[in-house]
């Protein structure tokens, strides 16, 4: 079964939905839209603003993955998994939207600086419409207590001064609904002809001819092997863990590496699968006199922790985050403990089931969600880090996961910064309005004093923000993967649209650049197209 189109974009998610949308506003572009997982709609969880704790619950909706044991994070096993459904994981995330800091973007190559993007950043508001959620009674306690200790109050993270604030993030959501780049881009839109959408489709690799061009895409869909033919572009949407893995499994990459997991090469790009990096972060858990009276993580603040590194003065190098437990403890504990006490060999087995089940028998003992009531967490997030781990190959099946190692706090710089931001979190939950909330601290504990105890403490306890990025890298230097303007090196007819191609993650959350780069591939092949059009008519 074949089928021919102009573009295939490959990955339903935060990028890939606003890249097809975008290729479909020209009406003369037949546009294929390739999803891994399921419609939105199967799962009306992913389109309410209050579903975001049943989705991550949900298996149907992610692509379960677990890190190479963590060298320097104790050994752990790290749980990776990302959104599988229209909307990617924008449609099973916090629902967080920010731009970044003016710094981060000036470590970006030309075109990329903070002047050049924000235009793009507010077409996409335009259509995703953020909002913030009210202050609360302990929301504003914890304000008070982070101005008492250095931070400074903002009413807006879209000014991109991130130094040392603190302030109610812009959500995407408005009234009981999610937001995301598929409601905006693709739900909300009329119906476009030429913009086909197919679900539960798993790409298996791109074809190319023996001129290195992209001319075709074989995918898993209803049971069967298809194929789209190709007559301008591939563009990769599936994320900075798929979209490398999915370019290696095509014969793109370090010939070593593609001989080890049995796969031809087509072409030499051994960037591919590197500069793998994520926020790591580790949850300090108090106890408060009161109940906590606020259902989303909505308030984040951001500072620079520690003073001996080499970032610039002033920028931010973590991310605070004030977690009322009462939103998700549940959800987030039935999702991460299988992965945490079940050996690899029966994760998948029922025996996670009855984990999940366990958790949810404890929380029918009313004491359990009472103390959940009073609980709140202050997740501190590595927000700028050094480390960088690596996408591989294990297999030539497209069914198997490759190998993913983040390389958490492989450099002795990203732990130093945690420990100091341990100590911060905690000289907070002291001060100012959480001085008077008299909160216990349950998690580190007081015996977790020294900074040997703290860095064991989070080596141990240590977990994904879910914001991975970089692993085919754009830059102007020969080393980069794509080029700035997100075209694929060494081959023809592939683009990179998806956070991959990010070369250093923002201090903030991930899924707003993630969108920007997808909104910037699309007006890249517009105007190449026409330039191309104007090109040919001159001739």
């Amino acid at each position: 079964m074949t089928q021919s189109f102009d573009y295939v974009v490959v990955g339903g998610g935060s990028s890939g939905c606003i890249a097809a949308a975008g290729l479909a506003d020209n009406p003369d572009n037949a546009v294929l839209l390739l999803e891994a997982g399921p419609a939105a709609e199967e799962h009306p969880e992913t389109l309410s603003a209050d579903g975001y704790k049943d989705a991550f619950i949900n298996d149907e909706l992610f692509l379960e993955r677990f890190s190479t044991p963590q060298r320097h994070a104790a050994k752990n096993r790290v749980f990776m998994g990302t959104g599988s459904v229209l909307g990617g994981s924008g449609s099973v995330n916090g629902m967080v939207y920010t731009r970044g800091a003016v710094q981060d973007y000036a470590e970006w190559p030309t075109g990329w600086q903070w002047n050049d993007v924000v235009p793009h950043f507010e077409q996409l508001e335009a259509k995703l419409r953020p909002n913030q959620r009210p202050p609360t009674e302990w929301t504003q306690a914890c304000v008070s207590a982070a101005t008492t200790n250095g931070f400074r109050f903002s009413d807006d993270f879209h000014d991109g001064d991130l130094s040392n604030v603190i302030g109610y993030e812009w959500m995407n959501y408005e009234g009981d609904r999610r937001r995301n780049s598929y409601v905006a881009f693709i739900q909300d839109a009329e119906h476009r002809p030429n913009l086909q959408i197919r679900t539960k489709a798993k790409l298996h690799r791109i074809v190319f001819d023996e001129n290195k061009r992209a001319v075709a895409v074989e995918f898993e869909h209803a049971g069967s092997l298809q194929r789209a033919e190709v007559r301008h572009e591939v563009v990769m949407c599936a994320g900075a863990l798929e979209t490398p893995k999915l370019l290696m499994l095509s014969g793109l990459g370090s010939d070593q590496a593609l001989r080890f997991a049995g796969v031809p090469q087509i072409a030499e790009l051994p960037g591919i699968g590197q500069n793998l990096h994520d926020h790591p972060n580790v949850p300090l858990f108090f106890l408060g006199r009161e109940k906590v009276d606020c259902n989303y993580p909505q308030l984040y603040s951001f500072f620079r922790t520690n003073e001996d590194t080499s970032l610039p003065k002033g920028q931010s190098d973590t991310c605070y985050v004030f977690w009322p437990a009462r939103s998700a403890m549940k959800q987030a504990v039935q999702r991460m403990l299988p992965g945490m006490v079940l050996p690899p060999a029966l994760y998948e087995s029922p025996m996670k089931q009855a984990v999940r089940g366990a958790v949810g028998a404890a929380w029918s003992v009313p004491a359990v969600p009472k103390l959940v009531d009073h609980l709140y967490g202050i997740v501190v997030i590595l927000g700028k880090p050094y480390s960088r781990g690596s996408v591989r190959l294990a297999s030539s099946d497209p069914t198997q996961a490759a190998t993913y190692d983040p390389a958490y706090f492989s450099d002795s710089r990203d732990m130093d910064t945690m420990v100091k931001g341990v100590r911060r979190a905690r000289a907070i939950s002291k001060q100012g309005g959480l001085g008077a909330w008299n909160s216990q601290e349950l998690m580190p504990g007081f015996w977790n004093r020294s900074d040997r105890a703290i860095a064991k403490w989070v080596a141990k306890n240590a977990i994904t923000t879910y914001h991975f990025a970089g692993t085919c890298r754009m830059g102007e230097d020969e080393a980069a993967v794509s080029d700035t303007r997100l075209r694929l090196r060494g081959v023809k007819g592939v683009r990179i649209a998806d956070a991959s191609a990010v070369p250093f993650t923002p201090v903030s959350a991930m899924n707003a650049p993630s969108m920007l780069v997808g909104l910037r591939a699309a007006k890249f092949i517009a105007e190449e197209r026409a330039d191309g059009v104007r090109q040919g008519a001159a001739e």
